[in-house]
């Protein structure tokens, strides 16, 4: 398999990229995945000017969840890109389902290619996938890319609790990333524990029960099934108890 394949992997808690086929199977049930797109439309609301002319990027959209809402809210428009094909599917769907077909386009496409063609947005988004652009520093430095000077990003990442063992940075450390990379930290909204763990109990109970069907319908796979919900219950954990899941609004600085 690819390294693309492996980041996808990684990036949606598979251990393998065996799993990448049952991928839509196991996720059907959700449309958010990771991101809340309430926070970042109340971070965008709150700090930027938004009219229909504003041009968002939604890097790793998953099933269009964020890009749908902001279109429908805001009405901008918005380019969502992600490499499942049955995602962007679903994201189309949802557009014409919720009217906003004319201001999303969605298209297939490996997002560390996109970062080096898609450029002068207002504001691009990354959304809950880890490092699938590489190192934190370098994931900024690709998003600056992509907007304007004075633009915005958007990333759902999180913070390590005090005395983790997390890969993630402390705030402090990101803060000084910002600070190399010439980026400003606009606004921030950090979800709250009881918030976090009610909404993992329920995206649990939805792929436990699909991967149950899927164990049931290809038993010789059922070590795959298995191990994924392993290590989403080990994601899960690790978000109740090393890190503070966070949403941030950065401004590219014009210097």
């Amino acid at each position: 398999m690819s390294t693309v394949d492996e980041k996808l992997a990684k990036s949606l808690t598979a251990e393998s990229t065996e799993l990448i086929p049952y991928l839509p199977y196991l996720l059907q049930d959700l449309w958010e995945l990771g991101s809340s797109p309430q926070d970042m439309i109340d971070l965008i609301t709150k700090h930027a000017s938004v009219s229909r002319r504003t041009r968002l990027l939604d890097l790793a959209c998953g099933k269009g969840a964020v890009s749908v809402n902001i279109a429908r809210t805001l009405g901008c428009s918005v380019k969502g890109i992600d490499i499942l094909p049955e995602f962007i599917e679903f994201a189309r769907r949802k557009a014409a389902e919720y009217g906003v077909d004319a201001l999303c386009e969605f298209e297939v496409g490996d997002i560390n290619q996109a970062v080096k063609s898609e450029t002068n947005y207002d504001i691009a988004i990354l959304g809950a996938v880890g490092d699938v652009l590489g190192s934190s520093e370098k994931t900024i430095s690709l998003l600056k890319n992509t907007v304007k000077p004075g633009g915005y990003i958007l990333i759902d990442d999180g913070y390590a609790k005090e005395q983790s063992n997390s890969h993630c940075l402390t705030r402090d450390a990101w803060l000084e990333l910002f600070d190399a990379a010439r980026v400003t930290l606009v606004d921030e909204i950090l979800i709250t524990d009881d918030a976090l763990s009610s909404l993992n109990v329920e995206q649990q109970e939805c792929i436990r029960k699909r991967a149950n069907e899927l164990k049931e319908r290809l038993p010789r796979k059922a070590y795959l099934f298995d191990s994924y919900i392993a290590s989403q219950q080990a994601e899960c954990d690790e978000l109740e108890n090393e890190i503070s899941g966070v949403t941030l609004l950065l401004r590219v600085d014009d210097r």
